[in-house]
């Protein structure tokens, strides 16, 4: 976790959540109803707060565990005549049901919430051009923990608040009416109006603790009530042509606005240390009627024909301002901001370099500070492809690198509680793969996320795999070459011990990351059946993995008899893994008949350097230092999964991840003379890289397996 106090703990969350889900429709034959659809699930989350004791050990905090139940059932009627216009309805029920459960340093006390909803939705299509909707919703919501009585200022005495059982009731009704006006020149016009009210939710009634997450201390608030927005919002928009945006401004009035602020004062992991702690901002959870009024804007123009695609410009703005009824501003609003791009897309490609500018936040409330501006330059290359008889059916495969942060901003989030010493990510580029089977046509070129762009004439349609594959397979051997970029870590149980009796006199677990490039060659062998293929493949990179790490043992633990000598002993581990070579099979199956998704597994062997060192005190406080030096050749495991398509000819790009771990590595420096303390260290060497490369298959053809 992000944040002085929870580094320096070196906190972080073991998560692990569990999600199944249905969803289905069933069209009858009947006149008077359209459809009936139902959507199921279940979800299970839970998280370990996880921090490095005073033992050197790591220990878990506190557990949160949130389990749900949902389900729904719709029926849509077909749409028939009325003097109005044709109208079609929808009828649905909801319910739901939440358990959280805690333990530990738990930000509250189990609590269950249930919820039993049924709504409405009608469209009336009065003319070609001309639709109004009117939905509703009512919902009943119950809630059951336990509420905390805590003093009006929000500081001990008492140390314990009062507590007391709690089931509260809550039904929230919701109404919203709509105008939507087909206009000339692909212009639409809508008008929103609305009435949402909604309950509070178990948390923000029963919060009574730390929160290891936010590292914020939460004080719920049990007599809050229903919260209701009333909003108007007018929109504009254009979806076809060469120009496209969507425009929308809205004004919002709170009745009882439920929001959470800090009250500028700092707690521990308990109430009790409230008003002298120093990690934890207290925040309560409160309730005023507030005023919200915002807009936003995002445009493309398809500026120019450019080779085989299209040049154009995109542009974003959003704004929204937030204050209570006395003037007051509403804690944690986003900022304003602005931005815009260029792009170059065929109906294949998209390429898009763009700058998003966040200005500064200084409409804060109290207990909060300003938020600097900051400027994101964000790079995105993307890919799409349709099949309409692939081997698979019809598919369409969407692949692409978005890179973020490129300048390395120092962005900070003013949303957030503990902003000033937390950044959010910087330079960072991600992978992605979508592939959509059964779909009925393209999605169209990609890069529209306003509308639909004007296309080149033609069906969109490529030709069958079956005539491709007459000319092309993967069956064979191959060559090429690589480049990645990885993050080597080295984890490191250290321990002090005494010489005599081999006891355990301290220990710390450590760990020591580095980023780097590497370089390398691979060859391998592919067979092939049908869409499935196997291959072999080794490789050889250079890649300059290191890392340090450190630790001391206080005089008074390890050497208490040279008191009052400040007789501390330290300990540092240097490793370096220069270069890997590997072994691999390759498991995979072919999503296209240019592009393949496999999995690889195999045994990784490189040379592993340590440099250990310790410097202590012998029995007359004399200083001392001994020091060993490993190289070691080693072998472990790997694993990984990666994507390779064909480029042109028998030239094919991959893009690969791999994890590598080679075990653990001893290293026991010798005791120096008169010494009280050994040191022992054992490092774990682990490795995940990501990796494109090329390759090159040898042969017009080669031997399918049947």
């Amino acid at each position: 976790m992000p944040g002085i106090a929870t580094a320096e703990a070196r906190q972080h969350n073991d998560l692990e959540q569990t999600k199944i889900s249905s969803k289905g429709e069933y069209r009858p034959d009947a006149s008077a109803l359209a459809a009936i659809r139902y959507w199921t699930g279940y979800s299970e989350y839970r998280h370990d707060e996880t921090v490095l004791a005073t033992t050197g050990f790591q220990e878990i905090t506190a557990t949160f565990k949130n389990r749900q139940t949902e389900g729904k059932l719709e029926f849509e009627l077909a749409p028939f005549a009325t003097p109005i216009g044709a109208l079609t309805s929808i009828f649905g029920a909801q319910g739901a049901y939440q358990q959280l459960d805690t333990a530990g340093q738990a930000i509250l006390l189990p609590a269950q919430t249930r919820t039993a909803a049924a709504y409405f939705l009608n469209e009336v299509r009065h003319t070609d051009t001309l639709r109004t909707q009117l939905a509703g919703r009512i919902e009943g919501v119950n809630v059951a923990g336990t509420a905390f009585t805590f003093p009006p200022n929000f500081l001990p005495p008492p140390d314990e608040p009062g507590r007391a059982a709690a089931k509260l009731d809550f039904m929230p009704k919701s109404v919203s009416f709509g105008i939507i006006k087909d206009l000339p020149s692909s212009l639409e016009a809508s008008l929103t109006l609305q009435r949402i009210e909604r309950a509070p939710r178990a948390l923000e009634l029963f919060a009574q603790g730390p929160d290891g997450s936010e590292k914020t201390f939460k004080i719920g608030n049990p007599n809050l009530g229903i919260e209701t927005a009333q909003t108007a919002e007018i929109g504009l928009k254009r979806t076809d042509g060469d120009f496209r945006f969507a425009a929308n401004a809205y004004y919002t009035s709170y009745d009882k606005f439920i929001f959470s602020r800090a009250t500028g004062i700092f707690c521990q992991e308990t109430f009790a240390s409230c008003g002298a702690g120093t990690d934890y901002i207290q925040v309560n959870y409160d309730q005023r009627d507030a005023t919200f009024r915002g807009g936003e804007l995002a445009w493309q123009w398809d500026a120019a024909q450019l080779g085989n695609g299209t040049l154009g410009l995109d542009g974003q703005y959003d704004v929204v301002r937030a204050t209570f009824t006395d003037g007051s501003n509403v804690p944690r609003i986003p900022p304003m901001r602005l931005g815009g791009g260029v792009y170059w897309r065929n109906d294949n490609w998209f390429a898009r370099v763009g700058v998003l500018h966040a200005f500064a936040q200084n409409d804060i409330p109290q207990f909060d500070t300003p938020t600097a501006g900051y400027d994101l330059v964000k790079v995105q290359l993307e890919h799409r492809k349709f099949w309409k008889d692939s081997p698979c059916g019809a598919v369409e495969v969407a692949t692409g690198v978005v890179g973020d942060n490129l300048l390395n901003a120092n962005i900070r989030n003013s949303v957030q509680f503990h902003k000033d010493e937390i950044l959010q990510p910087g330079r960072g580029f991600k992978l992605f793969l979508n592939v959509k089977y059964g779909v009925d046509r393209p999605s169209g070129p990609p890069g529209t996320w306003i509308g639909t762009a004007r296309r080149p004439a033609g069906n969109g349609y490529y030709k069958s795999p079956a005539l491709e594959a007459a000319a092309w397979n993967w069956a064979g051997i191959y060559a090429g070459g690589n480049v990645g970029y990885l993050r080597g870590e080295g984890g490191t149980n250290a321990a002090f011990n005494d010489v005599a009796t081999g006891a355990s006199l301290a220990g710390a677990r450590l760990s020591s990351t580095h980023d780097t490039a590497s370089i390398g060659g691979q060859a391998g062998y592919n067979w092939t059946s049908g869409r499935m293929l196997a291959g072999i493949e080794g490789d050889f990179e250079y890649r300059n993995q290191r890392g340090s790490s450190a630790t001391a043992c206080p005089g008074n633990i390890c050497n208490p008899a040279l008191a009052p000598l400040d007789a501390t002993v330290t300990a540092s581990l240097d490793y370096r893994l220069g270069w890997v070579a590997s072994v691999r099979g390759r498991v995979g199956t072919l999503v296209t008949p240019d592009l393949l998704a496999y999995a690889t597994a195999g045994v990784p062997f490189g040379k592993i350097t340590t440099s250990t060192a310790i410097a202590g005190f012998d029995d007359a406080g004399v200083a001392t230092t001994a020091s060993l030096d490993r190289h070691l050749y080693r072998f472990g495991w790997t694993v990984g999964a990666g994507f390779e398509t064909r480029l042109a000819g028998n030239w094919t790009a991959k893009l690969e991840y791999l994890h590598m771990d080679f075990g653990s590595v001893r290293s026991t420096p010798p005791v120096a003379v008169n010494t009280a303390v050994a040191f022992d260290a054992n490092t774990r060497v682990t490795s995940d890289g990501v990796r494109i490369g090329m390759n090159y298959r040898f042969g017009s053809g080669a031997t399918v397996v049947d």
